[in-house]
């Protein structure tokens, strides 16, 4: 199993932070580049706890779907996203934000295995780990982009920072 955690400041109360990473649209609009798209469950606007939501994209040049769901859920401190279904053999995402003085701390820890045992295992360590931390990047560089430029939490499925 593999796994990472990042800290991304973001100047915005924490609850801002937190309704925008539970945002369908604010997901599709920072992984436009691998063509993320909801096409089943909750397919827009922020979805709840025991909700999920199934998600289509390609990465590696392979297409794939998942179905993902939020089974921890404690506004506006934390919430986690769990793979119901898909390309890994386990995921688990925490979402955590933490006041910061006029801004948030959000934390992001995951941990995941890929299939195909030993093989699975080679790929976390050679290519998974270090790729999964640049979406995470892409990902919260674009809600801080669209926090911090005042725009709030409403999003605009075409809109790109």
């Amino acid at each position: 199993m593999a796994g990472f955690m990042l800290e991304t400041r973001i100047d915005a109360p924490a609850r801002e932070c937190f309704a925008l990473s539970l945002s369908i649209d604010a997901h599709t609009g920072s992984m436009a580049r691998s063509g993320e798209r909801a096409v089943a469950g909750v397919t827009t606007g922020e979805i709840g706890p025991g909700e999920s939501v199934t998600w289509r994209a390609r990465h590696f040049g392979i297409r794939f779907r998942m179905t993902s769901a939020i089974t921890a859920y404690d506004p506006p401190r934390r919430f986690v996203d769990e793979q119901l279904s898909g390309p890994f053999r386990r995921w688990w995402h925490e979402h955590e934000f933490v006041e910061d003085g006029a801004g948030t701390r959000m934390i992001d820890r995951i941990e995941f295995e890929a299939p195909f045992g030993p093989l699975g295992r080679i790929a976390e360590r050679l290519l998974l780990v270090r790729y999964m931390e640049r979406l995470i990047v892409q990902r919260n560089d674009w809600l801080a982009h669209r926090l911090e430029s005042g725009r709030g939490p409403a999003v605009d499925r075409n809109d790109r920072p």
